[in-house]
């Protein structure tokens, strides 16, 4: 999927950093002339015990954007860490609730947040908390932290012993390393704290969230999910349909779809290009290809220095590929993005080596467990990963775009859940689901195919949207109350007014 947890967290603010050099280089570019694994063992449904888990809940003063106080609930129950092993430690599920403002409310709303590694808490704080109200209007609506995440994370963090070796240069052998030793390392230090790292599962997770409703006493949930939640709320979906009544999605990813395919990911980039003219769209491909044949045939020496000496490193295309999917995830980063290819391209990248450093070798890497272990337990498909070891070497973004996977597939012997659960999930649970066609993360030609076993699907495409829907466009969330009480969705299509230049 995509790096994640503190390491996501740098990474963004690297981008945004980069975005201000780069913006500062901007005239002085323009006057410049243009350079020419084996499959495991399929998941079996677990049995969830007769007794429910007992619900710990307390009364919890949630903070606004505005600043205002609303009264919600804050609650609490324990699960097995890993769900068949009788000596399995118990580990905490936290969530807040906030409570339905109807006299007669329906199923509770649960949501299932992306990444893997994204807090549901922290979501109900940042820019779709106006739709968290709204819900109440329907039923209890409940921000999940999930299993090793925000409030839930019994999972200590665990950092590189040591920075990348500036001398071994900015490229995919090198990361690929950095990222197994490092992984391999941790996963170590996991099991000697007591972890029980195969407990790190999406079908572990989607019984969390049936426990979750069986805590609550509710007897169906309803699931609003974006990204990775999209997965979890699948699994949920397969392993018990019987406790799910409707769905909505947003960027979805499928069940082998931990890896986007080069090819999907490309034509979602040409869609992109294109939004900001045809000719210019062309131009920034252009510029993109001739950027990284340049890199590859001669990496670029990039150098920093302060009062306490010089730092050198040399950097090929995988870096640049990386950042495309984090800086142009959503319409408004092609500015950005174009701006950083036109520095390459006029000979001026060296203006944004200490942005590059800070994302990638200022500090050591920083590993989280949650998103790292839900990766490599989904894992990607044989034939999967033999598509994609075709397309990459003509795709713009190669095999960048979900990096640390598929470079560290197989690093933990175990974890891969095996091909049987990665097979398409068939469900007559009512979905309503919205893809954006600009999205570079789940483009929508995966999610087309990650759909295709849903019997009773409303789909919703969104001109003009990226990854993060559910604030992109003011209809959005009346159209997902709609849906939860169950009436029809007249629109197959909206549009999202391209960003202001």
């Amino acid at each position: 999927m995509q790096v994640a947890g503190p390491e996501a967290k740098r990474l963004r603010k690297s981008c945004i950093g980069l975005s201000r050099v780069i913006a500062g280089t901007v005239l002085a570019i323009a006057a410049v002339p243009a350079l020419a694994a084996t499959p495991g063992m399929a998941p079996v449904r677990q049995t969830i015990g007769a007794a429910a888990p007992a619900l710990k809940v307390e009364p919890y003063a949630f903070k606004l954007r505005d600043g205002t106080v609303i009264q919600a609930e804050r609650g609490s129950f324990e699960v097995p860490e890993r769900r068949g092993n009788a000596s399995s430690r118990r580990i905490r599920i936290g969530f807040v609730r906030f409570r339905s403002t109807a006299a007669h409310p329906g199923a509770p709303i649960v949501y299932l947040a992306g990444g893997p590694g994204g807090s549901g808490i922290d979501a109900a704080q940042g820019a779709r908390q106006p739709i968290f109200l709204a819900l109440r209007a329907l039923g209890d609506v409940i921000a999940l932290d999930q299993r090793g995440v925000g409030i839930s994370n019994s999972v200590p963090p665990c950092k590189a012993s040591t920075s990348i070796d500036p001398a071994g240069g900015l490229n995919e052998q090198t990361f690929t390393r950095y990222y197994r030793d490092t992984l391999t390392k941790c996963v170590g230090e996991w099991r000697a704290a007591g972890v029980a790292v195969e407990g790190y599962t999406t079908p572990e997770n989607a019984d969390d969230v049936e426990d979750l409703r069986r805590a609550i006493g509710a007897p169906k949930l309803r699931l609003w999910a974006i990204s990775y939640g999209t997965h979890l709320a699948f699994e949920m979906m397969r392993r018990h349909p019987g406790s799910v009544d409707r769905v909505v999605m947003a960027s979805v990813e499928g069940m082998d779809q931990t890896v986007k395919l080069p090819a999907r990911v490309d034509a979602a980039l040409g869609r992109l290009a294109g939004s900001a003219g045809a000719a210019n769209g062309d131009d920034l491909l252009a510029t993109m290809r001739r950027v990284h044949a340049k890199l590859d045939a001669k990496p670029q020496v990039m150098t920093l220095g302060d009062a306490t000496g010089k730092i050198s490193f040399a950097m090929d295309s995988f870096p640049l590929r990386v950042l495309i999917g984090g800086i142009a995830k959503n319409p408004a980063g092609i500015g950005q993005l174009g701006q950083l290819y036109a520095a390459f391209d006029a000979g001026q990248g060296q203006a944004v080596a200490p942005l590059l450093y800070g994302a990638f070798l200022k500090d050591p890497l920083t590993m989280s467990g949650m998103p790292e272990l839900m990766d490599l337990a989904s894992g990607v498909s044989p034939s999967r990963l033999a598509t994609i070891g075709r397309e990459a070497p003509a795709a713009i973004v190669g095999a960048a775009t979900n990096f640390p996977m598929p470079q560290v597939a197989a690093t933990v012997p175990g974890m891969d859940l095996g091909d049987a659960f990665r097979t398409d999930v068939r469900s007559a649970i009512p979905t309503l689901i919205f893809s954006g066609d600009l999205d570079l993360r789940t483009p929508i030609e995966e999610q087309a195919a990650a759909t295709i076993g849903l019997s009773r699907v409303t789909r919703v495409t969104v001109h003009g949207g990226g990854h993060d829907l559910f604030e992109a466009q003011p209809a959005i969330p009346g159209m997902i109350a709609d849906f939860f009480v169950g009436r029809p969705i007249k629109e197959s299509s909206i549009v999202v007014p391209a960003p202001k230049s």
